[in-house]
C-alpha cells in the first residue's frame, strides 16, 4: 500500500517540478524511478532491496508474473488514444507530405541506420540490434511539447514536430513488435512470409477495430444512450475494449487500433469531444507519472553499469548527430521547409514513453527467454530517451537562435471570439499575409470560420488548452472581442503576457463608451465603439474599406468623419509594405502619417 501511494505522490510531485521549471516531466520521473529503484538497492539498502519493487524474482513485487506487462500495455494504449484525439486533418494542409515521408522514409532510415550502428558498436546480434532501432524510431509528443512551448517558431515547424511525435509512436511500436516476433518465432523456412502475414494482420485488425468502434461510440453518444455522468468512463472502457479485442484477433495490433480510434473521434463533430479529451489528458498525466517511475525502478544497477563505457557515447552521438539529420533531410527533400528549419527539426527528436515502456517490456521478456544480449535493450533505450530529452531541453532554444528559426518578432494575431465582425476582420488580415488564429467556445461560430477558410479552434479561454498549444508560439498580438466584457478582461489579464508580446487589446465595454473615459486607452481595440456597435455597423454593410492618408491633418480629418458615421468604424492602419497596426498602436508608435491607409468596416464613405 505504501509503495503504491508513494508512486502516485512522487509522480505528481515530479509533474509539478516539471511544470515549475518548464522541463519535460520525463526527466524528474525517470530520475525518481532510478533513485527509488536500482540506486537505492545499490547504495542505501544493505540487503540490496529497492524502495519500490515492481517485479522481484518474477513472482513477487507490486506486479508479480506478467502483471507489469499487462498494466504497461493498457496504460500505453490509453496514452496513445489521447494522442490520437489531438490530431486534426486541417492542421497539416501545408506539411502533410513532409510528415508522411518522416514517418515512412525517415523511420526506415532510423531503423536501418541505428540497427547497423548498434550491431557494430555493441556487437549485438542483428535481431536485437534492429529491436533497439525499432524502439528508438519514436519521438514522443509528451516531451516535445514542453520543450517547444516557450520557443516562438513558424506554425509549419511546430506542426511537423507535433504530428511526427504522435503519428510515429504506433509505427515505432509496430516495428518493434514485428522484430520481437522475429526473435520469438526464430528463423527457419517460411520466416519472412510468417512475419509479413503477421504484419498485415496487425494493420487489418488494428485499423478495422479502431475505425468501427470509433463510429459506434460517436453514434451511441449522439443518440444520448449514455448519461452525461458516465460519458468519460464509458469512453475509457471502450478504449480498453478496442485494445483487448484487437489484441485477441491479431497480437500487438491494439496500439494501432486505439490510435485510429482516437484520430476518428478527434476529427468528428462530436459535441462532447472536449470533455472526453480533458478527462483523458488528466488520466494520461497520472498514467505517465506511474509508468516512468515503475519502469525506471524495475531496472537493475548491473544493467545501468553496462552503459558505463565509451561505446555508449559513440552510439548516442551517431544516432543524434548523423542518423536523425539524415532521416530529416532526405524526408524533407523538395519540401517548402528551409535549410535552417530542417536543421532545427533534425536537432529536436526526443524519445518518450512508448520507447521506454515497450523497451522495458520486451527487454525483460527476452531476458527471461535467455536471449544473449537482451540485457542491453532496456538500458540502451533509456539512455537514448534520457540523453535526447536532456539535450533538447537544455539547448533547443539556443539552437533555434543559432540556426535562425527563432522568431524575433511574433507577428501572428489571435482573436478571441468568432463573431461575424471578428471573422470579417480576420479575413481581411489573412488576405494581407498575416497569420490569424480565431478562438471561440461557440461551435457554430467556429464552423462558420472554418467554412470561410479561417484558422480557428474551439477552445474555452478558461481552460489550459491555449497555453499548451505549441503551434501558437508565433502569436504576438491578441485581440479580445467577444460579446462578454468579463471574458475580454479575463483574456487580457491572463494571456497578454503569453500571446500579446507585441500588443494585446480588447473591446471597450458599454460603460466606457458612454462615459468616454478610459483608464488605459492604448489597450482598447476601438476607442469609440463596443461589441454591439461593431455588429450594428456590419449588419447592413459587412465590408472592409481602405482610404489613403497623406498627412497628420488628413488622418485626423478622415478619422473624425468615420467616427461621426454610426455605420462606419475605424479599426486598423496599413502601409504599402502590408505592415498592419491597430489605431492605438499606430498613434503611439508612428510620427509620420504619410503613405498609410486607414482601414474601417461598415458603410463606405467618400472623402
Amino acid at each position: 500500500m505504501i509503495e503504491l501511494a508513494g508512486i502516485i505522490i512522487l509522480g505528481i510531485l515530479a509533474q509539478w517540478v516539471a511544470w515549475k521549471f518548464k522541463i519535460p516531466a520525463i526527466l524528474p520521473l525517470i530520475l525518481i524511478g532510478l533513485i527509488v529503484g536500482p540506486i537505492a538497492a545499490q547504495f542505501f539498502n544493505e540487503d540490496g532491496s529497492k524502495w519500490i519493487e515492481p517485479v522481484w524474482n518474477g513472482e513477487k513485487g507490486l506486479f508479480p508474473g506478467d502483471g507489469l506487462y499487462y498494466f504497461v500495455s493498457l496504460a500505453i494504449s490509453i496514452i496513445l488514444f489521447e494522442g490520437g484525439l489531438t490530431l486534426r486533418r486541417g492542421e497539416i494542409k501545408n506539411i502533410g507530405p513532409v510528415i508522411s515521408k518522416l514517418i515512412t522514409l525517415g523511420s526506415a532510415i532510423t531503423f536501418f541506420g541505428a540497427g547497423i550502428t548498434a550491431h557494430y558498436i555493441f556487437n549485438l546480434n542483428w535481431k536485437l540490434s534492429f529491436l533497439f532501432s525499432g524502439l528508438i524510431i519514436v519521438t514522443g509528443p509528451t516531451v516535445i511539447t514542453p520543450i517547444l512551448r516557450n520557443i516562438p517558431l513558424k506554425k509549419d515547424v511546430s506542426a511537423v514536430l507535433k504530428w511526427e511525435g504522435i503519428l510515429i509512436d504506433p509505427i515505432g511500436a509496430l516495428v518493434a513488435v514485428l522484430v520481437f516476433e522475429f526473435i520469438s518465432v526464430g528463423g527457419g523456412a517460411g520466416f519472412t512470409l510468417t512475419a509479413l502475414l503477421e504484419f498485415l494482420k496487425i494493420l487489418l485488425f488494428g485499423t478495422t477495430f479502431g475505425f468501427t468502434f470509433a463510429h459506434a461510440l460517436i453514434f451511441i453518444i449522439d443518440k444520448k444512450w449514455v448519461p452525461h455522468y458516465l460519458l468519460n468512463v464509458v469512453s475509457l472502457s471502450t478504449v480498453l475494449l478496442v485494445f483487448v479485442e484487437s489484441e485477441l484477433f491479431a497480437h500487438e495490433s491494439g496500439l494501432l487500433a486505439v490510435v485510429v480510434m482516437g484520430m476518428v473521434l478527434g476529427n468528428s463533430k462530436l459535441k462532447d469531444l472536449k470533455e472526453i479529451l480533458y478527462f483523458k489528458e488528466s488520466l494520461s498525466v497520472l498514467l505517465i507519472s506511474i509508468l516512468f517511475i515503475l519502469l525506471a525502478a524495475n531496472m537493475d544497477y548491473k544493467e545501468l553499469m553496462l552503459l558505463y563505457e565509451w561505446k555508449t557515447l559513440l552510439l548516442f552521438a551517431l544516432i543524434v548527430f548523423i542518423i536523425r539529420p539524415l532521416a530529416v533531410f532526405l524526408s524533407t527533400h523538395k519540401s517548402n521547409l528551409k535549410t535552417n528549419e530542417k536543421l532545427f527539426i533534425s536537432w529536436v527528436g526526443p524519445r518518450g514513453i512508448v520507447a521506454a515502456g515497450i523497451a522495458s517490456l520486451f527487454g525483460s521478456k527476452l531476458m527471461k527467454q535467455g536471449v544473449d544480449g537482451a540485457e542491453y535493450i532496456t538500458p540502451l533505450v533509456f539512455m537514448v530517451v534520457l540523453g535526447t530529452v536532456l539535450l533538447n531541453a537544455t539547448t533547443a532554444r539556443l539552437f533555434a537562435k543559432l540556426v535562425g528559426v527563432f522568431l524575433k518578432r511574433s507577428n501572428a494575431i489571435m482573436i478571441i471570439g468568432a463573431s461575424e465582425v471578428a471573422r470579417l476582420i480576420a479575413k481581411y488580415l489573412q488576405e494581407n499575409d498575416r497569420r490569424v488564429v480565431i478562438i471561440d467556445s461557440n461551435r457554430d461560430n467556429i464552423e462558420k470560420a472554418n467554412n470561410e477558410g479561417l484558422e480557428s479552434y474551439e477552445i474555452n479561454v478558461y481552460d489550459n488548452e491555449l497555453t499548451d498549444n505549441i503551434e501558437l508560439n508565433d502569436v504576438g498580438y491578441m485581440i479580445a472581442m467577444t460579446g462578454s466584457d468579463s471574458i475580454n478582461e479575463y483574456a487580457m489579464s491572463n494571456f497578454s503576457s503569453i500571446f500579446g508580446e507585441q500588443g494585446s487589446y480588447r473591446l471597450a465595454n458599454s460603460k466606457e463608451v458612454n462615459t468616454k473615459e478610459y483608464e488605459d486607452e492604448e489597450k482598447l481595440f476601438t476607442k469609440e465603439d463596443d461589441y454591439f456597435s461593431l455588429l450594428e455597423a456590419i449588419r447592413e454593410f459587412p465590408e472592409v474599406h481602405e482610404t489613403l492618408i497623406k498627412s497628420k491633418e488628413e488622418y485626423k480629418t478622415v478619422l473624425g468623419k468615420i467616427n461621426e458615421e454610426l455605420k462606419s468604424i475605424p479599426i486598423l492602419v496599413k502601409n504599402k509594405s502590408n505592415e498592419i497596426l491597430l489605431i492605438s498602436e499606430f498613434e503611439k508608435k508612428i510620427t509620420s502619417m504619410e503613405n498609410w491607409s486607414l482601414v474601417y468596416v461598415g458603410k463606405k464613405l467618400e472623402f
